[in-house]
């Protein structure tokens, strides 16, 4: 659906680029996730996707077309839900709702239609006479995400949509952004919230200085060598066991070592219970975000 292909950005002035030879093929029908730190180049490549800015090099194309092409073709297929509020805050909740729909050009009884859908599955009924200034941070997380929907885009850019919101208000946004793709949008799902992107997205691409460290089906990236131990214990490894496994610490009393095979894994839990280091948590062949980015970078994806 969308293509990136070597895309490079640079701010005036800046000393390095914000993105680097960008390539990502984003297909259709699921939620793909962009991952990485603040400054990582997230926002710069959705403003470059939303008309916001403009590459230095590289293409992309939108189910075949250019983009720009696209956009004038289709000016509503492409739609950006920004990190910041895009609302105006003296108006209620319909107001801003009705102006937005007047500056897509719906008509009349579309306009009403898609208004009342979003308001809807943004769950706003009880909220639509208040103006959105009185509104709190998950009810204003989910006009800014009502407005985008409006025009029933076919790819839906999200920047850090869930920021500043309460874990009940992020549950339900999380959940309704996992539902778009039954209802026909993509999804391009950019946030720095590894837990996040890991709960809702088929795909992901980890970013860091403009650039593409991974990309690929989260399954895949997440599998690892099933000799590859990964544990978090309640209590420092002995020295002797951390030696003889070839241990690496990862961080407080997180751990990684290789077995010799898998059958060799109840032998582990028999000495780590021996020295009295309890076990927290114990992944095999498989590993988190947060462990596949410290891999890659060496550094905490929050930084």
């Amino acid at each position: 659906m969308l293509h990136i292909a070597d895309v490079s950005f640079r701010y005036p002035g800046a000393a390095a680029a914000a993105l680097e030879g960008v390539r990502l093929d984003i297909p259709p029908g699921g939620v793909y996730g962009l991952l990485g730190p603040n400054g990582a180049g997230k926002t710069t490549l959705i403003s470059i996707l939303a008309g916001l800015q403009s590459a230095v090099s590289g293409q992309i194309t939108l189910n075949g077309r250019p983009l720009a092409e696209a956009r004038t073709n289709e000016p509503r297929a492409i739609a950006l839900v920004p990190q910041e509020y895009a609302f105006y805050p003296m108006l209620t909740v319909a107001e801003n709702l009705q102006f937005f729909s007047g500056i897509l050009g719906l008509a009349r009884r579309e306009s009403k239609a898609q208004i009342d859908q979003a308001i809807t599955f943004a769950r706003l009924e009880q909220v639509v006479g208040k103006r959105a200034e009185q509104l709190s941070g998950g009810l204003r997380r989910r006009l800014n995400l009502a407005i985008g929907l409006l025009g029933k885009p076919k790819l839906l850019l999200l920047d850090e949509p869930t920021v500043g919101v309460d874990p009940q208000s992020r549950s339900f946004l999380l959940e309704s952004i996992a539902g778009l793709p039954a209802a026909g949008t993509t999804v391009l799902y950019t946030s720095h919230y590894m837990e996040e992107v890991e709960a809702i997205c088929q795909r992901v691409a980890i970013i860091d200085q403009g650039q593409v460290l991974a990309e690929g089906a989260l399954d895949d990236l997440l599998r690892c060598d099933e000799s590859v131990v990964e544990l978090v214990l309640g209590a420092d490894m002995p020295a002797e066991l951390a030696g003889r496994y070839q241990t690496t610490e990862l961080g407080p009393l997180a751990y990684r070592l290789k077995l010799t095979n898998t059958a060799a894994l109840p032998r582990l839990l028999d000495e780590l219970a021996a020295g009295g280091c309890p076990v927290h948590r114990l992944n095999v062949g498989r590993q988190n975000l947060e462990q596949l980015f410290m891999r890659l970078t060496r550094r905490s994806l929050r930084d």
